[in-house]
């Protein structure tokens, strides 16, 4: 287990404000009390929950050029056919996982391919399991033009919480499957838009993790 690069900032805030806190208590009142050690327990938690937050397990990732893995730990919240009017302009099939600040936040390619399209759309903040967070929240999407079932589409989608989507993925370039794509902090979800003709191979509600659950199986399912 390590710490992901996207953290290192935050944790640096977090241990100077405790910091900052910590001395400056006791500098104003040196007495220690109850209040005291309440307060050293309470931010110690918070600390911990910060540099929690930004962890990056270690996972064997093996390739399956048939397979889309799932882009993000967290819970399948729909699976629906939708139409998608940004860069396709016709019907896919929409898995979406929610991550609660609890999950990891380190987002995945489902398949290996080339880049064929980025866009980033500033928008609202909605809660991320709320069915228009697709479309009116702010959100990147990525296009990965798949060497036999074509483009498949991935879209990071900030919630409530969530203020900021990290991106790495640049048009052109050849990325790997469960490579990193991105990060995005503090709660939020990531929509897999799929070709009709894929079979899905989780449940609603079933917790997945990034990089390692199979989400559905490319051209195997309604054609």
């Amino acid at each position: 287990m390590k710490i992901h690069k996207e953290g290192y900032n935050s944790i640096a805030t977090a241990t100077l404000a405790a910091a900052v806190l910590l001395i400056g208590t006791n500098y104003f009142f040196p007495v220690q009390t109850i209040f005291h050690y309440l307060g050293y327990i309470a931010l110690l938690v918070c600390w911990i929950i910060v540099v929690r937050f930004f962890r990056m397990p270690f996972r064997e990732l093996i390739e399956d050029s048939d397979i889309a893995l799932c882009p993000a730990d967290g819970t399948v919240v729909a699976i629906e056919e939708v139409f998608v009017d940004e860069f396709f302009n016709d019907k896919r099939l929409q898995v979406s996982v929610f991550m609660s600040p609890n999950n990891v936040h380190v987002n995945r390619y489902p398949v290996s391919g080339k880049i064929v399209y980025t866009n980033y759309w500033p928008g609202s903040f909605l809660v991320a399991w709320h069915p228009k967070s697709s479309t009116e929240n702010e959100r990147n999407t990525v296009v990965v033009e798949h060497n036999r079932y074509g483009p498949i589409m991935i879209r990071q989608i900030a919630g409530a919480l969530a203020r900021r989507i990290v991106c790495y993925s640049k048009t052109n370039e050849r990325i790997l499957q469960g490579k990193e794509l991105g990060f995005i902090k503090f709660g939020s979800r990531v929509d897999l838009y799929l070709p009709l003709n894929s079979k899905v191979t989780v449940s609603l509600e079933q917790k997945v993790k990034g990089g390692i659950t199979p989400i559905a199986i490319l051209g195997e399912g309604k054609r």
